[in-house]
């Protein structure tokens, strides 16, 4: 998980670079941001005299205007690693994809740290000490590359024809108009009538050392189930590098009362650890079904991962089982790579940064959780970190010292009677940062595909003890509460806006959210801001009472709020919004002011 914050890896971005935008355009809430190419051709202009066709260029994009883009061109400059100085407040940490924190390996981050993002930050170009590789050199860690601007522009068109790429930090994925905004840097092609053939919109992040094997590397196991069995009550351990305490390949196998201790061994390369299972205390893979009851599992290595389900066809069913983990990157049960886990009444405890409780990442999956306990203690730990479809039910959710549930891209996770609970101590980073108990984002670094996110919540509870209580940037998304007991930590129930990209979480300036937010016999009280660059569809229905203000500036985005005839909006200050459908006797302005495009109605 690099990323987010994110909870994913630590990025180590170095250098000030323009970076992809994946704000999605939508009026409805839904993304645009579809794999088919617009349908309206505008005749371009002419282009630069010294751009011939058919050349590939790079420019960087100044003005959309339907399916015709100005941009001035330039070069990539990648000299830029030894003598570089990184920015002030060196941005190279995020959530849930924290992952490596520059924290030794016993768990202990450096004093004055604040640097572990959410669970995805991870590998951040550090040795398993925590230092830079002797080879890495000072500066901007592992060099970078950054856009060198000119002085001639060009005008082009995107047709139909048009083949557009969108670079991540690891690997690219297709692509549309919706992926190219103001600033987006832009390698292309074009044919002798100035459309472009080919566009590929660059990530210009620097790679410093982050990233795991193009190939898939799982490392090696200290004990292999190769062949369908029943065992009980063994003990598998390990403390090599890279290995695996226990690994089930391929086989069918039911395993009762074992222990599986993964007490030392070093990992050479983190992502590969959150990837494929390299270093975890127990790894299922190659189509393996593994079933497992009345397990203890500690680890204490990096990317001690506790249980780790690798790959499609393969299913790790648990159930009550225990799991402690102690360093970072080291995730209760972790799937990805399309795997699957079924879990059922686990006590999952996790002390290290970017340790999800229940974790997932690159490749995703599907993720079944019933009944249990799940507390994490680090930071950049969610109880649930998801780049895959996560579903837990009747389950206590606790993080201590991190957001409580983070979304990556186009994936889910749905709560159905759990009691969740966040604690996002502080920023993972020096600079701009917003703190909240569920975040839903896009990192951008390939980890989870571009589309429309999803948390959904039915009954329980959602405790946020530090920030606000959701918060949306760069991507898409539907959030849909039904019933659930909400306490927030301050006065911000929704936070809907870009960020400073300091992350590479799109550009600045245009990788706001879109959400379409659904409160079903709902009672909730709080603010909702939604800013200039994004859109907020609001709905609430079958008896929802808000009491709260929407973006009490009135220099808002694209709000619309639809309300039915069973439910009220009591006003707590002046609210601006775009649309408004519905009964205005539904609203009790209580002394205050609803304002429609400006007008006041209520």
């Amino acid at each position: 998980m690099r990323k987010m914050y994110l909870h994913k890896k630590l990025f180590v971005l170095g250098l000030s670079a323009t970076l992809v935008s994946s704000t999605f355009v939508a009026c409805s809430g839904k993304s645009n941001n579809t794999n088919s190419k617009s349908s309206d051709t505008i005749e371009s202009t002419e282009i630069s005299e010294d751009t011939n066709a058919s050349e590939s260029v790079y420019a960087r994009v100044q003005s959309v205007d339907s399916n015709s883009i100005t941009a001035i061109k330039g070069d990539l400059n990648t000299d830029v690693g030894a003598n570089a100085t990184p920015p002030s407040g060196d941005a190279s940490t995020p959530p849930e994809k924290p992952a490596d924190n520059g924290t030794d390996n016993s768990g202990n981050a450096p004093s004055g740290d604040a640097s572990t993002p959410p669970e995805k930050p991870a590998d951040n170009g550090t040795d398993n000490s925590g230092n830079a590789p002797a080879d890495m050199p000072s500066g901007n860690p592992g060099g970078g590359t950054t856009f060198v601007e000119g002085t001639d522009t060009i005008t082009f068109t995107v047709t139909d024809d048009t083949a557009i790429t969108v670079e991540f930090l690891q690997g690219s994925e297709e692509g549309s108009l919706d992926n190219i905004t103001v600033n987006s840097v832009l390698e292309l092609t074009l044919d002798e009538n100035n459309n472009a053939t080919s566009i590929v919109v660059k990530n210009l992040q620097s790679g410093g050392g982050f990233g795991g094997s193009s190939n898939v590397t799982n490392g090696t196991s200290a004990n292999t189930i190769e062949s369908d069995s029943e065992i009980a009550d063994e003990k598998y351990t390990s403390t090599g590098d890279d290995e695996n305490a226990l690994r089930v390949d391929g086989a069918t196998v039911s395993l009762d009362g074992i222990t599986v201790e993964k007490t030392g061994g070093e990992s050479s390369n983190t992502e590969n650890g959150d990837f494929y299972g390299q270093n975890a205390g127990l790894l299922a893979l190659n189509g393996a079904t593994v079933s497992i009851d009345n397990a203890t599992v500690n680890t204490t290595a990096v990317n001690g991962n506790g249980v780790f389900s690798y790959g499609e066809g393969t299913t790790v069913n648990i159930s009550n089982s225990t799991i402690r983990t102690t360093n970072n990157n080291s995730g209760g049960i972790q799937t990805t790579g399309g795997g699957t886990t079924n879990a059922t009444n686990l006590d999952v405890q996790t002390k290290g940064n970017s340790a999800a409780a229940i974790r997932s990442d690159r490749g995703g999956g599907n993720v079944n959780v019933t009944d249990g306990s799940y507390v994490t203690n680090g930071t950049g730990s969610p109880a649930v970190y998801s780049t895959a479809n996560i579903a837990v039910s009747d389950a206590t959710l606790n993080a201590n010292n991190s957001e409580a549930v983070v979304v990556e891209g186009k994936n889910s996770v749905s709560l159905t009677n759990c009691n969740l609970t966040g604690n996002m101590t502080g920023t993972y980073q020096e600079g701009e940062e917003n703190i909240h108990c569920v975040m839903i984002y896009q990192s951008m670094s390939g980890d989870a595909a571009l589309g429309d996110a999803s948390f959904t919540m039915n009954g329980g509870s959602l405790t946020s003890k530090n920030g606000d209580l959701f918060y949306v940037t760069n991507t898409n998304c539907d959030i849909t509460l039904s019933d659930v007991s909400l306490t927030l930590a301050n006065d911000n129930l929704l936070t809907v806006a870009g960020n400073d990209s300091s992350r590479g979480w799109g550009t600045k300036g245009s990788n706001g959210g879109t959400v379409n937010f659904v409160a079903e016999s709902q009672t909730m009280e709080g603010n909702i801001t939604c800013d200039s660059i994004s859109t907020l569809n609001m709905t609430m229905k079958d008896g929802t009472n808000f009491k709260g203000t929407i973006s009490t500036t009135g220099t808002a985005g694209t709000v619309s709020v639809t309300i039915d005839a069973g439910s009220t909006w009591t006003l707590t200050g002046d609210s601006y919004v775009t649309s408004f459908n519905g009964d205005l006797t539904n609203v009790n302005t209580n002394g205050y002011h609803l304002y429609v495009n400006g007008e006041q109605v209520a």
